[in-house]
């Protein structure tokens, strides 16, 4: 590895990383403690968390410049646990989370996001847009006259400074002018601090205190196979998004990897499991974070502002970071996905708004993906079933079958039902399958069907023009020549 290749993936421009990294560690604060909340436990829980896996992925992972820390998403699956088990057993959950995640890699699970059609990934984006400004409301409403004009003139440096100068990233230049400000003038408003207290301590070592039972297992698998799958999902959607904002490419299965030993490392310092985050990752790019250096500053700026500067950091009110995630929903959102709708076939649109609507009334990321994925398969199939075609000709008392396309469950019975089984004076049928594909055993049953409903009509079957998949599948699958020597496969 060249040190021009090391640079390019650390450090393209160090200051950039470097500014970029404390912005993001500055809005990570709010988050992480309201994520301590959500899953029922103290905000250094996810603090600490936030802290490991930042540093570790910024080492491991397959996206440089992509910020992970505790998330939502994977709060609101631990609450439970927590409620009925307590903080060790989530600290268990979060070390198998991490070795599920890193079996994921061993598998090449990251592979699976080419099934991700760009319809889910823009309804993912546009949900996650929507959620992440949703999120600021409780700040934002009802807070009074000084709230709103803060968080106003926080959007007003965030969008006209850089058009002055783009040597700081304005969220940075407006979290330090807002707290300024505030502090200056003795505002009363909501601050960072009021959100929970900030730990004073450095995270030590220590592994979950839990019986090493089966039951113990019993308890904590189903919550870190979720964890496993949410985060892998969320990594692996932000990632993509990232690699496109960027214009790069990541490695989606060395993300996994990194993901799981993030997990791993956090669960052992007593933080809670995280994953990717879309919004502070936006933040990160958008402020000119663009390597690894932006990742590991912030997620080690994040461990010396909450123990170091603890104090100044409470001070921050939470207006301007409410201004901040307010630009980063703007500049998730896909707006050019509203242009297209009606320009974008159909089912692409109803699979997009489809996604949105899921997250959105769900507010869990992984359902609405699910949801996409699965709603993107059922069109493709129908759409597959229009180019299936089977043409018929009779020789004398011979009729030759054409099939042209793809056979599989969704035109299997298409298939059986173009054949005529009572045709008088046929005696024998050829079966071309030249230009045709069998794709599963719902395709290898109905050929059976064909075959078998013919010859106890008394007439004779052939098939001809298999290609090497397809004769494959009949050799492992197909019942109708078994013994009888009457399939003659590439003809």
């Amino acid at each position: 590895m060249t040190i021009s290749h090391l640079r390019s993936e650390w450090a393209p421009n160090i200051t950039r990383e470097l500014l970029a990294g404390t912005v993001v560690a500055l809005a990570l604060i709010p988050e992480a403690i309201a994520f301590s909340i959500i899953a029922g436990v103290d905000p250094k829980v996810g603090l600490y968390a936030s802290f490991c896996i930042a540093v570790i992925t910024a080492i491991a992972g397959g996206r440089p410049a992509m910020i992970s820390a505790a998330t939502g998403a994977m709060a609101l699956v631990m609450t439970a646990l927590v409620k009925q088990h307590g903080l060790d057993y989530l600290l268990a959950a979060t070390l198998l989370t991490g070795l599920f995640q890193i079996i994921a890699s061993i598998l090449k699970l990251g592979n699976l996001m080419r099934f991700v059609s760009r319809s889910v990934v823009t309804g993912f984006v546009n949900a996650l847009a929507i959620l992440i400004f949703l999120a600021q409301m409780p700040e934002l409403l009802g807070r009074g006259p000084i709230v709103y004009a803060m968080t106003a003139a926080g959007l007003a440096i965030i969008y006209l400074l850089p058009r002055l100068t783009r040597a700081v990233p304005s969220p940075l230049v407006t979290i330090v002018v807002m707290t300024a400000i505030s502090m200056y003038f003795g505002l009363s408003i909501r601050t960072v601090g009021d959100m929970g207290a900030l730990p004073s301590e450095l995270p030590f070592f220590a592994l979950p205190q839990v019986p090493l039972t089966l039951e113990t297992l019993k308890i904590i698998t189903p919550y870190a196979l979720t964890l496993a799958m949410v985060g892998l999902l969320e990594s692996l959607m932000t990632a993509a998004i990232i690699d496109e904002m960027t214009d790069t490419t990541s490695d989606k299965n060395r993300e996994c990897a990194g993901q799981g030993l993030a997990n791993i490392v956090a669960g052992c310092f007593g933080g809670m499991a995280g994953c990717a985050m879309i919004g502070q990752s936006v933040i990160n790019v958008s402020s000119g974070g663009r390597g690894r250096l932006s990742t590991l500053w912030a997620g080690g700026f994040l461990l010396f502002l909450i123990v170091v500067l603890g104090p100044y950091v409470a001070q921050i009110p939470m207006a301007a970071l409410v201004a901040v995630m307010i630009m980063v929903s703007v500049n998730t959102f896909q707006w050019r996905s509203l242009k297209t709708l009606l320009i974008h076939p159909k089912s692409s649109s109803f699979v997009m708004l489809g996604t949105v609507a899921v997250v959105v009334a769900t507010h869990d990321l992984a359902k609405g993906v699910l949801f996409g994925v699965v709603l993107s398969g059922l069109f493709f199939a129908h759409k597959v079933t229009r180019f299936f075609a089977v043409a018929s000709e009779r020789a004398g008392e011979k009729r030759i079958y054409r099939v042209a396309g793809q056979i599989f469950f969704a035109t299997a019975e298409a298939f059986h039902a173009a054949f005529d089984f009572r045709e008088e004076e046929v005696r024998q049928v050829v079966i071309d399958l030249s230009a045709a594909h069998f794709w599963d055993i719902t395709a290898i049953n109905a050929l059976d069907r064909v075959v078998l409903k013919f010859r106890h009509h008394d007439i004779a079957v052939e098939i001809i023009g298999m290609n090497q998949a397809t004769a494959t599948m009949v050799e492992r699958l197909a019942v109708h020549d078994k013994g009888d020597g009457a399939l003659a496969a590439g003809h």
